[in-house]
């Protein structure tokens, strides 16, 4: 079968190669599923770098998410065992954690429900508790990660500020539905945010960032605010000046989706019925903006990587790119 293999840690587009190699073997407790689409993610691009939280021993296939076919013609959704990733004709998945594919979806958009929409709503409802009227903010909100927050903000019936990077990706963010939209590049974040609450700040941050966007949105969050931290894309981690917390009343909430598949695998396929019930009524849809052919794989984990990317890039193994 086809499927990238990484050899040594670097940039996506530097390491990543495309190989005939053999289809992994099922272990116990293990299916082999035939990829109909997997969708990129910011991780797949840390794991080439060797900077991600797990590192597979070298050499390993990325691909951290898939929409999948088992042998008995069900169309699921899986977090394939590495160091077999995604961007491959076939993976092996644990059974116990597979999910059933949305049947209002296709296949790519179905891959991008997962770890994303998991994330979002674990952060939103499980962490943050986000009621509704509050208003929540979102960084990189026309991004994967941050259109499945900005979708899922609207459906718990929040008022959603969304931050992008220029004009392309604005119109993105309000096309998402984001009540207001922040350009970081020509416009002031913080008085932006107070100006459209009155004073008050943000009930919730949202933030993949890290960065200058955690320094923004302390500046201006709520009286018992939540800041979710789900990321670093910036590339800087930041350091919570913890007295400035107290002082505004205010809470740093960590959520690494990961965990609950092993502590709590209950929450996670409740939360799957609920994606799956929002899918249907069409309140959420995965924004894809590229399907590319199994070739084309390691120049999109690069531009996911570089941050020029929108929604969600899905590597399709056999299937019709566009």
């Amino acid at each position: 079968m086809q499927a990238w293999r990484v050899h040594r840690n670097g940039e996506p587009s530097e390491v990543m190669r495309l190989e005939e190699t053999d289809r992994p073997t099922p272990g116990n407790g293990q299916v082999l599923l035939k990829v109909l689409a997997a969708n990129i993610n910011f991780p797949d691009a840390l794991l080439c770098r060797g900077q991600y939280q797990v590192r597979p021993p070298l050499p390993f296939t990325p691909g951290v998410e898939v929409c999948g076919e088992t042998q008995d013609g069900r169309r699921v959704l899986a977090t394939p065992a590495l160091p077999n990733g995604g961007f491959a004709e076939y993976v092996v998945a644990d059974e116990a954690a597979l999910l059933p594919a949305p049947d209002t979806l296709d296949d790519a958009e179905a891959a991008a429900l997962h770890i994303g929409y998991q994330t979002g709503w674990f952060g939103l409802h499980r962490r943050a508790r986000l009621q509704a009227g509050e208003t929540l903010l979102v960084h990189a909100a026309a991004g994967g990660v941050g259109s499945a927050a900005v979708q899922l903000g609207k459906a718990a019936g929040a008022k959603v500020i969304g931050v992008v990077g220029g004009p392309e990706k604005a119109k993105i963010a309000h096309d998402l539905g984001c009540d207001l939209v922040i350009d970081r590049r020509t416009e002031d974040i913080v008085a932006a945010v107070k100006e459209a609450t009155g004073g008050r700040g943000a009930d919730v941050v949202y933030d993949p960032v890290g960065g200058d966007a955690y320094a923004k949105s302390v500046k201006c969050i709520a009286f018992e605010g939540r800041v979710i931290v789900v990321g670093f894309a910036s590339g800087v981690i930041p350091t919570p000046a913890l007295n400035h917390a107290l002082v505004k009343n205010y809470s740093i909430v960590g959520l690494h989706w990961g965990l609950y598949n092993t502590k709590d695998p209950a929450a996670v396929l409740a939360c799957h019925q609920e994606l799956t019930a929002l899918a249907a009524r069409g309140v959420i849809k995965p924004l894809i903006s590229e399907r590319v052919a199994m070739d084309g794989a390691a120049d999109a984990v690069q531009r996911v990587a570089d941050g020029t990317s929108t929604g969600r890039i899905v590597v399709l193994p056999s299937g019709a790119a566009g």
